[in-house]
């Protein structure tokens, strides 16, 4: 089987790709902004012949706030650098806007269709590509190695199952990895994995969201409130359908048992689901189960008196996690790999995670080694820590600092990862833009 077949599959599926679009756009108006830019059609202005275009993809919230640090030290670097912002996700293009300054652009990525690929490049014409963590289109990859533009796979992880999937794809995967210009990995693991599909990988420099400091303001407001407020705060931090339904009805279960009203009333909880089309689906949940509910996006001065608080905003989490005392990891009690925990840890809250942490395994192995996270079972034991945590300022207090100290150890990847895409440049006769 050879890559024209993908080709043609993935040509194909076109008018599926637009149908999806046009129903994630209902709840999420940012799908339906520049739809025709995803299958290569362009009405921004072509990308000037200088080549100091460097091209950063950046697929949703996530990889964006990493590349945030990246793109940064790049600028210092390279104080006549043009960005060119990529994006999959409606997220992450709202918070890729944030990173724009004058001349830079920001598009969807290319659909990976031959097409599509070919108007991308000629368009927008960039120097060199740096690819955020995971994503891997084989057209796109091997056009850029055509045409002479590195590809690079930067902050890259790879898991044992993605790394299983790729490896029954081989005919496809394997020329894919093995076209990239450079890799570097988060982690030795990954590093490994990596290697496997033949990627290049010319260093392992740690976690670039390690480097990403929290927004100052937003941690001191969320500090301020929950001073106020006199209680503990619990955070379900990025949680994902079924783990909401599954802690409410902990809580509902919680408070119908002797004595367990009291103890469910002495915290305040907090939800904040990962996928901002859910706020309206996990607020009924909520009412469903008998709780009142008070929304971010109702707050005024304060938050409002509820038993259940709502996260309903985005680029909020410094506040939500200057707000909680402790956070449950979203994504690790169900089968889903679970979230990140480095940006917890930078603000100080300690995490608790379930058992599947596969996404982000090191990091969460790392983050419990140090006393930064605590590895519970499942959910209901989770909840059961978490309450006796709360009623611990001493202990909490302890693996606050903890937290801090992790977060703190980790940094320099921003760095290592500038030095190497420098060279990059170097070795294509390019000192500086």
């Amino acid at each position: 089987m050879t890559r024209w077949l993908y080709s043609w599959l993935i040509w194909l599926v076109q008018p599926l790709v637009r149908r999806k679009l046009a129903r994630r756009g209902i709840q999420e108006p940012g799908y339906l902004e520049a739809v025709e830019e995803r299958f290569g059609h362009y009405t921004s202005s072509p990308g000037a012949r200088d080549g100091n275009t460097i091209w950063v993809h950046a697929v949703s919230l996530g990889e964006t706030r990493a590349a945030a640090v990246l793109v940064a030290r790049l600028r210092q670097h390279l104080p006549g650098m043009r960005l060119l912002l990529t994006h999959g996700t409606a997220t992450g293009r709202a918070e890729g806007a944030r990173l724009l300054q004058t001349g830079d652009i920001q598009a969807w990525q290319p659909w990976d269709t031959p097409v599509a690929v070919r108007r991308f490049l000629e368009h927008f014409r960039p120097r060199l590509g740096i690819l955020m963590e995971t994503e891997i289109w084989p057209n796109l990859v091997v056009a850029c190695a055509q045409r002479r533009v590195p590809l690079v796979l930067a902050n890259a992880r790879l898991s044992e199952k993605s790394l299983r999937k790729a490896q029954r794809l081989a005919w496809l995967s394997l020329p894919a990895y093995r076209s990239l210009a450079a890799v570097w990995a988060q982690t030795e693991g990954d590093a490994a994995r990596l290697r496997e599909l033949g990627a290049p990988v010319r260093g392992v420099f740690g976690n670039l969201k390690f480097d990403a400091a929290p927004n100052s303001d937003q941690l001191a407001q969320g500090r301020a409130w929950r001073a106020a407020l006199g209680r503990p705060v619990i955070m379900f931090a990025s949680s994902r359908e079924g783990e909401e339904a599954e802690l409410l009805l902990l809580l509902k279960s919680l408070r119908a048992q002797p004595g367990g009203g009291v103890e469910c009333a002495a915290v305040q909880w907090l939800i904040v689901p990962r996928h901002p089309q859910r706020f309206d689906e996990v607020a009924d949940l909520v009412r469903a189960q008998g709780f009142t509910l008070s929304r971010r996006s109702d707050w005024q001065s304060r938050p409002a008196a509820a038993d259940v608080w709502l996260g309903d905003s985005l680029g909020e989490m410094a506040l939500y996690y200057g707000l909680s005392d402790a956070a449950l990891l979203g994504g690790s009690f169900a089968p889903l790999g679970g979230q990140n925990l480095i940006e917890a840890a930078a603000c100080g809250c300690p995490v608790l995670m379930g058992p599947h942490t596969f996404n982000f395994e090191e990091a969460a192995s790392l983050a419990e080694e140090a006393g930064a996270a605590l590895r519970q079972e499942n959910l209901a034991q989770a909840v059961t820590a978490v309450l006796t945590l709360a009623a611990d300022p001493a202990h909490q207090a302890t693996l606050a600092q903890a937290a801090n100290d992790f977060a703190q150890a980790h940094r320099g990847a921003a760095d290592k990862t500038t030095a190497a895409v420098l060279v990059l440049l170097a070795q294509q006769g390019v000192d500086a833009l």
